[in-house]
């Protein structure tokens, strides 16, 4: 995964449901839009790095008050001079540009606190971003690893990642 240019740096979404959540369906709906939409991009040159969330009007979603669906959240730096509006699928809504000073300002906590990079080796927000960007790519190559017509039960997904838990001990109780 490279570093993104945070100067050509955009965002949009995929809207899905509550129900596609709590069912399980979501998992199937990352392989079938998100997986597609990333690799279209990248097969024609289009985007470098990427990263996606999911989302919802509390959390990032530029939506409206009463929208109560979720959003597949993709950020993506464009490698070439194009509209991504012209090359995104129909299903992509809310696309704009992000400011760099916005990506600038990512934060560790929902209390706002901005990430320290004096700790990393190559201290810059583009490293930081270029991680989340690899923690993305992990998880569709996951997804990609499973049977095209199979679904995917949400909890091989939690096994896999209980494994990240499990290096870390972030689960841990604190003695």
């Amino acid at each position: 995964m490279e570093k993104p240019d945070l100067d050509r740096l955009w965002e949009t979404f995929i809207r899905f449901s509550w129900d596609d959540l709590s069912s399980g369906g979501y998992i199937g709906l990352i392989r079938e839009k998100v997986v597609y939409t990333i690799s279209v991009l990248k097969a024609k040159g289009d985007i470098g790095w990427y990263c996606f969330w999911i989302h919802d009007k509390n959390s990032g979603v530029p939506t409206s008050a009463d929208d109560d669906y979720l959003y597949f959240h993709i950020r993506f730096t464009l490698k070439k001079h194009v509209n991504p509006v012209d090359v995104l699928p129909i299903y992509c809504v809310l696309t704009r540009k992000v400011e760099p000073e916005a990506a600038k300002a990512i934060s560790i906590d929902n209390k706002g606190s901005k990430f320290n990079v004096s700790l990393l080796k190559d201290e810059s927000i583009e490293e930081v971003w270029r991680l989340i960007g690899e923690q993305s790519e992990w998880l569709l190559n996951l997804l990609n690893n499973f049977k095209d017509n199979v679904n995917i039960p949400v909890s091989h997904i939690q096994r896999f990642l209980n494994h990240y838990t499990d290096m870390t001990a972030l689960v841990m109780s604190r003695r």
